[in-house]
């Protein structure tokens, strides 16, 4: 296993400690958050965050298994924002595992060596009834609800539960957001 270097361990360690400088009390807060006194969930947070900081590297991720979803940028079709690209690893489907997000998702834009750079990562939970009007079987994480139940954002996908975490890019709707208000997809995209 390749050891990382001082510029991308110096990238974790960074995204670890804004991470978790940025939990303020839940009245602070835009959006959902979870609750700071919440010891569990914010050893949660910083797993997740330390177990993906090595996807800031695109190519660590396609090497792990998570594949870009669909050649097309999501964007929200009920107002403002984006999510960006889904790399998603099937294995993972279902997972609430903090240490096993379902998916990552990437800019739009690329930097000067064709990389996406990492904005969040997502859990995602299939709808046992696959019935959108019931949500007995919403799943929860860091002490919050997932999103949902709703329709599947591509073909083959089923009805479904997700919950974003917006550990790489500031989300000013809040870090458990779904949508990106800040972001917008250009070229390709996708209305789910």
């Amino acid at each position: 296993m390749p050891v990382p270097s001082p510029k991308t361990l110096l990238r974790a360690a960074a995204a670890v400690s804004l991470a978790l400088a940025a939990v303020a009390p839940a009245h602070a807060v835009d959006g959902p958050a979870p609750d700071p006194s919440n010891v569990q969930a914010m050893r949660d947070m910083a797993t997740a965050i330390r177990v993906t900081a090595k996807y800031v590297d695109e190519r660590q991720a396609l090497a792990d298994g998570y594949v870009p979803h669909g050649m097309d940028c999501m964007s929200n079709p009920f107002g403002v924002g984006a999510m960006g690209y889904h790399y998603v690893k099937e294995a993972y489907w279902g997972s609430k595992d903090p240490s096993r997000p379902t998916a990552l998702l990437y800019s739009t834009e690329k930097d000067r060596h064709g990389r996406r750079k990492l904005q969040a990562v997502e859990w995602m939970s299939s709808d046992r009834d696959q019935d959108l009007t019931t949500a007995d079987d919403r799943p929860s994480m860091f002490g919050l609800p997932f999103d949902g139940p709703m329709p599947g954002h591509w073909a083959g996908m089923p009805k479904h539960f997700d919950l974003h975490m917006w550990a790489y890019e500031n989300n000013p709707a809040g870090r458990f957001h779904n949508w990106n208000p800040a972001l917008k997809c250009s070229g390709h995209m996708t209305h789910p």
